[in-house]
């Protein structure tokens, strides 16, 4: 046993909770009803900690070790979580309402049902996290890991995603509306019924994206506003996406008339061995283009 004095972050003189206790972790638990906000909790230990319903509101976390802790329920709105570790903790319903969590670790945590609006989790390891049905609305999640995680139903309106990794996720049914996913990978994504209106998809990675259902409407792909879900080609040695007024193949994306009209010299150059695939192609991609414009 050891004397444990938790301050304030805000003002080292005010003592929050002290006592005898065999870690801060120990305390914590044994106090977790105690009223903790703005608590200095900087690069604790709180690993495995049972948290669950805490009001840590405006708390310093910053460094914190807080793997595998259950935080279900907790109030951590405004706290800075920056940098902390939480992979695989129980953060289902928690109050994260403007925290920092920049550069955290979230990889297989918990987040079902949290709120999460405004919060900042620009470069977060969110790796196989479960995020399905929370609130990201305004959330920074620029260049953020969210490879395989679920997003189903989750409220991602006006979130900036710029250049963040969603490969492989789980966005079905997502509110995704004025987003800026810019650059961002969405290969192999399920966007399925998702609300992308409005949302900014330039340069964004749409590789085997499931977009059946989705809702594009006066989204910007490639610097066209978009008016119907696009066409994408799977199985080439280049990924065609069919626009309404451009193609990309590859990384490669003109109008319709300046792939029609393009030289056999100016196809060369594009790529080893591009003017044979597209000599075999072309015919094929253009009255593809052409049925596409014509759909409703």
């Amino acid at each position: 046993m050891k004397q444990i004095k938790i301050v304030s972050r805000f003002d080292s003189g005010k003592v929050l909770l002290c006592g005898k206790y065999e870690s801060i972790k120990d305390c914590l638990e044994k106090n977790k009803e105690a009223n903790l906000s703005g608590a200095n909790l900087y690069g604790a230990n709180l690993s495995g900690a049972h948290l669950y319903g805490a009001n840590l509101s405006v708390a310093n976390l910053s460094g914190a070790d807080l793997c595998g802790a259950d935080l279900s329920g907790a109030n951590l709105s405004g706290a800075n979580l920056s940098g902390a570790n939480l992979s695989g903790a129980d953060l289902c319903g928690a109050d994260l309402y403007g925290a920092n969590l920049s550069g955290a670790n979230l990889s297989g945590a918990n987040l079902c049902g949290a709120d999460l609006c405004g919060a900042d989790l620009s470069g977060a390891n969110l790796f196989g996290a479960n995020l399905s049905g929370a609130d990201l609305s305004g959330a920074n999640l620029s260049g953020a890991n969210l490879s395989v995680a679920d997003l189903c139903g989750a409220n991602l309106c006006g979130a900036d995603l710029y250049g963040a990794n969603l490969s492989g996720a789980n966005l079905s049914r997502a509110n995704l509306s004025r987003a800026n996913l810019s650059g961002a990978n969405l290969s192999v994504a399920n966007l399925s019924g998702a609300n992308l209106s409005r949302a900014n998809l330039s340069r964004a990675n749409l590789y085997g994206a499931n977009l059946s259902g989705a809702n594009l409407s006066g989204a910007d792909l490639c610097g066209e506003k978009l008016t119907k879900t696009p066409l994408q080609i799977l199985g080439f040695k280049y990924f065609v996406l069919i626009l309404n007024r451009q193609i990309k193949i590859g990384c490669e994306i003109h109008n319709a008339e300046k792939w029609r009209n393009f030289k056999d010299s100016e196809i060369e150059k594009m790529d080893e061995g591009a003017l044979t695939w597209w000599k075999i192609h072309k015919k094929a991609i253009l009255s593809l283009h052409k049925i596409h414009i014509n759909q409703p």
